[in-house]
């Protein structure tokens, strides 16, 4: 491997582009390559065995295409196959996402943290893990949002439906005196104003894309292989393109090189 070989980031759609955009924002120099597998959408929805199955694919996708790190910005794929594709690449650099349980409960002026997430993420042995290591003594809700990562792929980010479906999960954590709340969805950061505007100033919403670009660099750094010159740049590949992706893009203030399509064959994905 060499510095200047690629990241590569992938998720189940748009909502990784919220960790691209730390990673670009931490290491400007670095080149990332994003796969949005869109097609398949939404993965918290589906067995831990079929995630299992498509990060196994796009992992060897990404390494086909040169990269030096691997991130899953995905807390459904992380819970699901994090674990595995270590086993099975032991000598690659995977970043995983972590329920940031450790922060939120150490924050808390209440003891009461609360935690939204895809069913599947709450299913995967990470979550059990996280929750036992660091929230001893801590009460930690656990809210499953069915439909809300649909919902931001459709680009209803500020729709009186996503409020209506946000309210319904929030209220009743906020009346059980929640003052954390970690996002445990990469997809969920994009309404994030949405859900600081529900909870209102009293509690503090936790994204970890920002933690995830500090752990990159981390890690990156140990054997010399960061960026340290040029710009980067940002190539984003999606499994089904929509209206909706560059709209986020945008939003993020991501400028990618090239917006391309990739297709699915026997079970493998084919980047561009």
């Amino acid at each position: 491997m060499v510095a200047r070989a690629p990241i590569g980031i992938f998720d189940s759609g748009i909502g990784g582009l919220t960790v691209a955009s730390a990673i670009r924002q931490a290491l400007p120099a670095e080149r990332l390559l994003y796969f949005g597998d869109i097609a398949h959408i939404p993965y918290g929805d589906r067995s831990l065995r079929e995630v299992r199955a498509f990060s196994a694919a796009i992992v060897r996708a990404l390494m086909a295409k040169g990269c030096k790190m691997i991130v899953i910005a995905c807390n459904t794929a992380s819970a699901a196959a994090l674990k595995e594709v270590r086993q099975a690449w032991p000598r690659y650099p995977f970043i995983g996402m972590e329920p940031a349980v450790k922060p939120a409960a150490e924050r808390s002026r209440s003891n009461v943290v609360g935690v939204i997430a895809t069913r599947a993420t709450f299913q995967g042995e990470l979550f059990a893990s996280v929750v036992e290591r660091f929230a001893q003594g801590v009460t930690v809700l656990e809210q499953p949002c069915p439909g809300l990562v649909q919902a931001i792929e459709a680009g209803e980010l500020d729709t009186p439906g996503t409020e209506q479906m946000l309210r319904g999960w929030l209220e009743p954590m906020l009346a059980r005196g929640m003052d954390e709340l970690v996002l445990a969805c990469t997809h969920y950061p994009l309404v994030r104003p949405l859900i600081e505007r529900i909870c209102g100033p009293g509690v503090e919403v936790i994204d970890p894309a920002p933690a995830v670009a500090r752990r990159v660099k981390h890690v990156l750094g140990e054997p010399g292989l960061l960026a340290t010159e040029g710009t980067g740049g940002l190539h984003v590949s999606a499994s089904r393109i929509t209206d909706e992706l560059p709209v986020v893009l945008d939003m993020l203030g991501l400028k990618p090189d090239a917006i391309a399509g990739a297709e699915w064959r026997g079970g493998e994905v084919m980047l561009p």
